[in-house]
């Protein structure tokens, strides 16, 4: 019994220790808890949270403010509340709310949030520092002198600026439509625009629409003329008195507006409202951290290093001015366009970079292939033609050999013809040069008949003679020789030679001279060669067309006294020459006929040169091609002129 008695002694001394332990433990554990403590601020806005506004300088406040920091946030709603009861009642809320945590910095959101701050400070946070955001420089002058523990940064909603954009972007507009609402915060905005709207006077005019019903007002939007255009800042209260957020009243305006709607509010893009000049609330938040942050740091309030005003920036929503089609020449260059998607130059630059240099330089390659293999199929066209044309060449010598030793062939019997001819001349007493021997005949009809056809043969006989004569001439190898000759009587030879090719054809040949005599120094057989080269073009080219008249069916050469020398002329009434070949005709291998090797007209042009002369062509007024070549004269002496001779024209 004595040792339980103990035992249970001994127990209750354990339990004891336990609890001063376990007290102890607490009361380490609550030391550092209060030494820690997070720095606290509270955000008192003088609108209601839905303003987009409000969340923009929320999302600011969030990427400054220190981590660890508890952040309280409260609304006066003063656009839609109002009157001693509410504001004491707030004040009462506040103070009893934050009795136990009290707020070590405040942050005033507006100038109703400001003043009542003021008002009340005492009785709610009299030793806290107050960081102010939103408000205009002309209330904070009106609320000085302000004590030196209450700073922030001044704003300006810029109504001026953002007036004079919209009446640069709408040259056009000789109406100004203003629209406000019925609240106090509308009706200070209303008397500002009245003061700030006279400096526009001669260049629209003003009409405001200020308190009025929302279906009123919209109505009035929707039949406005395409001359005017329409500001507006929002309202909280139209005049029926219903509470609008400011932002939803411009939306609304903006959908019913038959004309482009301006606003100084960068949270009405997207709305439908073209857009103006406004500072940005995410970059006023983010201002109001830093000074907090500087505050909680222990920095005094009238050392912070703060703007003397809040920077405005220009804000347009590039959807709505595609819609009203509105100049964009007039847009500054440091405007901040919304909703305006990147070209693919500006989203892919790099890309498109790359890009267009492959590009190029696979167009390059491809173009330098093409060239080089259409440069290879010209060659190939230019040797295959040139192929085909020595070919021909040598076909034609060929043939040249062959006709001159068939020339000499048939020489001999023609020799044996005139032979036997004269034989049967001599039977018939031909050679007596009378009729004697005819009457003595038992028919003289019939024996004066025969002299004829013997008279015809030996004519014949002797034409054919001299025509292989000419042509042994013309295709014999011989030396060039520069000889006096008359270039009439090779005229007249040439035409003799080619008259039974031109009656083959069904053509007409002719020789129009216009002197007697031509006389020059040159190779006979040569200046053959080019006027029976210049004939034969000349019918191959009539040749070419169709079956016309006869008089279209002509060959005509001529012969003229020139200042130096003369000039042959062959003249046809063919289709003529292409202006782009007239240049070309003389080149070698050139050549329009389909069968044609391009060798005569640059043989002739050799020719020509040889004898110091030259050679052209041209197009005949009248239809055709002329071919023309002059010759220098003997000694520089021309022959008499027919004119001159005979007194008149042949």
């Amino acid at each position: 019994m004595p040792r339980f008695v103990c035992f249970l002694r001994s127990l209750r001394c354990a339990r004891r220790l336990l609890g001063l332990l376990g007290c102890a433990l607490l009361l380490a554990s609550a030391g550092p808890a209060t030494a820690t403590e997070e720095p606290r601020i509270l955000v008192l806005f003088g609108y209601q949270r839905a303003l987009p506004a409000t969340i923009k300088v929320e999302q600011g406040l969030d990427e400054t403010i220190a981590a660890g920091t508890d952040v309280s946030i409260e609304f006066l709603d003063s656009a839609r509340f109002s009157g001693e009861a509410y504001v004491r009642a707030v004040t009462r809320f506040l103070r009893d709310k934050y009795a136990q945590r009290p707020p070590q910095v405040i942050v005033a959101g507006g100038e109703d949030a400001l003043t009542f701050l003021l008002s009340h400070r005492e009785a709610l946070f009299p030793h806290a520092p107050i960081v102010h955001f939103g408000i205009r420089r002309s209330m904070l002058a009106s609320l000085a002198p302000l004590p030196a523990d209450v700073v922030g940064i001044p704003i300006e909603f810029d109504a001026v600026r953002t007036i004079d954009l919209a009446l640069r972007l709408s040259p056009r507009a000789k109406r100004l439509v203003l629209v406000t609402g019925a609240a106090p915060w509308d009706r200070a905005w209303e008397a500002r625009l009245r003061k700030e709207v006279t400096r526009f006077a001669g260049r629209v005019t003003p009409e405001f629409l200020a308190g009025l019903p929302t279906d009123e007002l919209l109505e009035r939007l929707r039949a406005l003329d395409r001359d005017s255009i329409v500001f507006t800042s929002g309202y909280f209260r139209d005049g029926n008195g219903d509470d609008f957020i400011p932002v939803a009243a411009g939306a609304a305006m903006a959908r019913a507006a038959s004309v482009p709607v301006f606003a100084p509010s960068d949270t009405t893009m997207g709305t439908g409202i073209v857009g103006g000049y406004s500072p940005s609330y995410v970059v006023m938040g983010r201002e109001v951290g830093r000074s907090v942050n500087a505050l909680l740091d222990g920095v005094a309030p009238q050392a912070l290093a703060l703007p003397a005003v809040l920077p405005t920036t220009l804000n347009l929503d590039w959807n709505q001015i595609r819609r009203w089609r509105l100049d964009r020449d007039e847009i500054p260059e440091d405007a901040v366009i919304h909703f305006r998607e990147p070209s693919f130059l500006e989203a892919h630059r790099d890309e498109a970079i790359l890009f267009a240099v492959v590009m190029l330089l696979q167009s390059g390659l491809i173009v330098w292939l093409l060239v080089e293999r259409r440069r290879r199929r010209v060659a190939e066209q230019a040797e295959q033609k040139q192929r085909f044309a020595l070919v021909h060449a040598s076909r034609v010598s060929v043939a040249g050999e062959l006709t001159g030793s068939i020339a000499h062939e048939i020489n001999q019997p023609l020799g044996a013809i005139l032979s036997n001819t004269d034989a049967a001349e001599l039977i018939l007493g031909a050679g007596a040069g009378t009729d004697t021997e005819a009457e003595s005949w038992p028919d003289p009809a019939r024996h004066r008949e025969l002299r004829a056809i013997l008279a015809d043969i030996r004519r014949d006989d002797l034409r054919a003679s001299e025509v292989i004569r000419r042509l042994r001439a013309l295709l014999g190898k011989q030396r060039t020789e520069s000889t006096p000759l008359d270039l009439v009587e090779v005229a007249g030879e040439v035409v003799a030679l080619l008259r039974v090719e031109a009656r083959r054809r069904r053509m007409t040949l002719s020789l129009d001279s216009a002197v007697q005599h031509a006389i020059i120094l040159g190779d006979r057989i040569q200046i053959q060669q080019v006027m029976i080269i210049l004939v034969i073009n000349a019918m191959d080219a009539i040749d070419a067309m169709d079956a016309g008249a006869a008089d279209r069916r002509l060959v005509v050469m001529t012969l003229e006294a020139r200042a130096r020398g003369y000039r042959i002329t062959v003249t046809d009434h063919g289709t003529g020459i292409a202006p782009e070949h007239l240049e070309q005709v003389f080149e070698s291998f050139f050549s329009t006929k389909p069968d044609g090797m391009g060798l005569g007209l640059s043989i002739a042009r050799t020719l020509v040169n040889t004898h110091h002369g030259r050679i052209w062509a041209e197009n005949a007024a009248a239809g055709g091609a002329r071919f023309q070549v002059e010759l220098p004269a003997l000694g520089g002496a021309r022959g008499e002129s027919r004119f001159n001779k005979e007194g008149a024209s042949a």
